[in-house]
C-alpha cells in the first residue's frame, strides 16, 4: 500500500476552504467525459479540489529490511559521504536523525524503531510518515539540534542530509555521523547513501526497484502520456513552478507524464524551480495544475493569487482541473514521499473537481 497522511498545510487550510467531502470514481483518460470514470471532490482551497486529506498512514513505514548478504552483523566499516569518510557500525542498532529527508529514508527502509532521537521542524513530525514516527523522542529543531539530548540518546549512528560544519563537528563527536547529500535533484543517490550508512544496498535498490515499477505501472494505467502535468508551489515571495529535475517534477516524469511547454526546463540558475509574476501566471498552466503552498505565508499569498483574474483564466482552472497537494510530502526528497505523490497523481492526473 501507497504511504499516506493527513496534511498538516491541508489541514491549517480548512479553516478557509468550504470543507465538505470527496467523492472519488476511478478515472482513465482525460477526454473520456463518462461521469464513472471521473474523479471529482469538493473540498477546496481556493478553488483547487484538495488531495489526499484521508490518507491511511498504518503501513508507511516497510518492514524492517535485512543486513546485505555476507555482511558481518558486528564491527565497524569504512563509509565516504559527503562530509568526508567516516568509520560506521555494521549494524546500527540506535540511529538518530537530523532531518525529514533521512527519516523518510529510515522508514522507507523499515527502520524507525531503531531511531532513538529525531529533530523536527517548525510543524511538527511529517505526518505522512505515520503515528509511530510523530511517537519518536526529540532532538531539538532541524537545523540546529540539541547536542546534549543527542548524548542522552546514545546513538551509535547520526543520519542527515547536510549540516553546517559546526553542526557536523558536534555531533560527530558524539557518535560517527553520515551526511548523504540535500539536493532533491539527487534524492535517489542520497536515499542509496542512507542504505549504504545502514548496511542495507540491496534493500535500498530494491525499494527504489518496487518504487519504479509501480510508477511504470500507474503511468499506463492513467495514460499518463496524453496529460500535461503542472507543478506550481506558492511561497510568501508568490509562485514558481517546478521543472523535470525538482523532486516531484522527477516523480511526475517517472509516472510517464508531460509537462508543459514552459516546464521542460531542469535547472534554471541552480535551482530546479523558476518563479512567474502573479500578474501573467500563463507558466503554470497545463491540462492538470498540482498547487501546494508553503507554509501559512505561502498559503495566504498563493490564494490571493489564486483569486485574481489571470490565474482564474488559466485553462486548467476554467476546466476545473486544479488540485492542492500537501507540500511536505511533494517537498521532501525520499521513496515514502514519492509513492504517496503517486497516489495522489492516481488521484488528480485525470481527475475533475466540482
Amino acid at each position: 500500500m501507497l504511504a499516506v497522511h493527513r496534511s498538516r498545510a491541508v489541514v491549517a487550510s480548512l479553516a478557509i476552504a468550504a470543507a465538505t467531502s470527496t467523492v472519488l470514481a476511478s478515472c482513465s483518460t482525460p477526454a473520456d467525459d463518462d461521469a464513472s470514470t471521473i474523479v471529482r471532490t469538493t473540498t477546496r482551497i481556493a478553488g483547487a479540489s484538495v488531495v489526499g486529506i484521508d490518507r491511511d498512514t498504518t503501513t508507511a513505514c516497510a518492514l524492517p529490511s535485512p543486513l546485505d548478504a555476507g555482511v558481518p552483523p558486528t564491527g565497524t566499516r569504512r563509509m565516504v559521504h559527503t562530509a568526508g569518510v567516516t568509520e560506521v557500525p555494521a549494524d546500527a542498532q540506535r540511529i538518530v536523525v537530523l532531518d525529514e529527508a533521512a527519516l523518510d529514508a529510515v522508514c522507507a527502509l523499515g527502520l524507525w524503531e531503531r531511531v532513538v532521537g529525531a529533530t523536527v521542524d517548525a510543524d511538527g513530525r511529517p505526518e505522512y510518515l505515520g503515528t509511530g514516527i510523530s511517537e519518536l523522542p526529540t532532538v531539538g529543531p532541524e537545523g540546529a539540534p540539541d547536542i546534549a539530548a543527542i548524548e542522552q540518546a546514545r546513538p551509535d549512528l547520526i543520519l542527515g542530509s547536510a549540516a553546517d560544519e559546526s553542526v557536523y563537528r558536534s555531533v560527530s563527536a558524539v557518535a560517527p555521523t553520515v551526511l548523504v547529500g540535500s539536493d532533491p535533484v539527487f534524492w535517489r543517490q542520497q536515499f542509496l547513501r542512507v542504505g549504504e550508512a545502514l548496511g542495507r544496498n540491496a534493500a535500498a535498490q530494491a525499494v527504489l526497484d518496487t518504487y519504479a515499477a509501480e510508477a511504470a505501472a500507474l503511468g499506463r494505467e492513467l495514460v499518463s502520456s496524453q496529460t500535461q502535468a503542472s507543478i506550481v508551489r506558492f511561497t510568501a515571495e508568490g509562485g514558481e513552478i517546478e521543472g523535470t529535475a525538482s523532486f516531484a517534477g522527477q516523480v511526475v516524469g517517472d509516472l510517464g507524464a508531460a509537462r508543459p511547454p514552459a516546464q521542460r526546463f531542469g535547472v534554471v540558475d541552480n535551482r530546479p524551480t523558476e518563479a512567474f509574476a502573479a500578474d501573467d501566471p500563463a507558466a503554470a498552466d497545463g491540462d492538470v495544475i498540482f498547487v501546494r503552498f508553503d507554509g501559512g505565508e505561502g498559503l495566504e499569498r498563493g490564494t490571493e493569487i489564486m483569486r485574481t483574474d489571470p490565474w482564474l483564466d488559466l485553462g486548467a482552472v476554467t476546466d476545473n482541473r486544479l488540485f492542492s497537494v500537501a507540500d511536505e510530502v511533494w517537498s521532501t526528497p525520499g521513496p515514502v514521499a514519492a509513492r504517496a505523490i503517486l497516489e495522489d497523481l492516481g488521484v488528480g492526473l485525470n481527475g475533475y473537481s466540482g
